[in-house]
């Protein structure tokens, strides 16, 4: 299986959370939802697209004088992607020890602990 490596900056990232929340925006909209947050003029939204367009994470489609842009790339894909890379290169593919690494230096609930069991145990039925 050749899956499509998609390594996203956190600018990329938020932004295309807001097309996969909203399905299509225009370079206004993404401009006045990331101004709640980050300080980013437009001009720098608008280039940000482009280059996500050439890359292949998005398309867009002309509304009068704006570009409407709507997502090409599921987020499961980008999520898959990016942790498949993180999990490579931090732990060198060790999936244990990335887990054992999470459970301790995070929080973690009891209902995520079961959660947790419950995968596993489902996992290991399908196998």
């Amino acid at each position: 299986m050749n899956l499509k490596i998609h390594r996203l900056g956190d600018l990329q990232l938020k932004i295309m959370k807001i097309l996969w929340q909203r399905a299509e925006v225009t370079v206004a909209e993404v401009h006045q939802t990331l101004g709640l947050e980050m300080n980013l003029a437009y001009t720098t939204v608008a280039t940000m697209l482009r280059k996500m367009e050439a890359r292949g994470l998005v398309r867009h489609r002309t509304e009068g004088r704006s570009f409407v842009y709507r997502p090409v790339v599921a987020a499961e894909a980008v999520s898959r992607s990016m942790i498949d890379h993180l999990i490579d290169r931090v732990f060198e593919g060790n999936l244990a020890g990335m887990v054992s690494h999470l459970l301790t230096t995070r929080e973690v609930s009891r209902e995520e602990l079961v959660q947790l069991e419950r995968l596993i145990a489902e996992r290991k039925r399908s196998l």
